[in-house]
């Protein structure tokens, strides 16, 4: 069952990023959708920070490079697939080997590499409401992704 959240501010951002971070397992992944501008990158320094990353201002977006690892309470693999033609140049790049690890991905742009994504993961979709305002849509597949959901199903203050 798809979940909607809320999100009045930067800092209600950081606080569900945070708390998503928290509830995070080994082999979870996370899809992020949005258009340029939505928060990706600003959810995703916010998830490693409560995956207790070493150093949070290290998150950045990785467009020039694909994919970042953080060392972390479990690593983050960052990918974001904005510039990759499609899931064939995903999977060149060995993500197949990173999605079925003990690690957590958080993949930017999603939707571009959607068929090589696994089975079972949560998926956001950020929507912009206003230049500070933000809807997240989450959607889980696969039990593990959906007993996460279920565990997030409040909103953080």
């Amino acid at each position: 069952m798809p979940h909607t959240h809320n999100i009045a501010d930067l800092a209600a951002t950081e606080a569900f990023g945070r708390k998503l971070g928290t509830l995070l397992f080994p082999g979870a992944v996370v899809a992020l959708v949005g258009q340029m501008g939505a928060g990706k990158t600003h959810l995703t320094r916010a998830i490693a920070e409560g995956l207790s990353v070493k150093n949070p201002a290290a998150v950045n977006s990785p467009t020039f490079v694909l994919i970042q690892e953080y060392p972390a309470r479990l690593p983050i693999y960052h990918f974001d697939t904005y510039r990759l033609s499609g899931p064939s140049e995903f999977a060149e790049l060995g993500a197949d080997e990173y999605l079925r690890g003990d690690g957590v991905c958080v993949i930017e742009w999603a939707d571009k590499v959607e068929t090589a994504l696994p089975r079972e993961h949560l998926r956001i979709t950020i929507e912009i409401v206003s230049a500070d305002r933000r809807r997240f849509h989450l959607t889980a597949s696969g039990e593990r992704h959906k007993a996460l959901l279920n565990e997030f199903a409040e909103p953080p203050e």
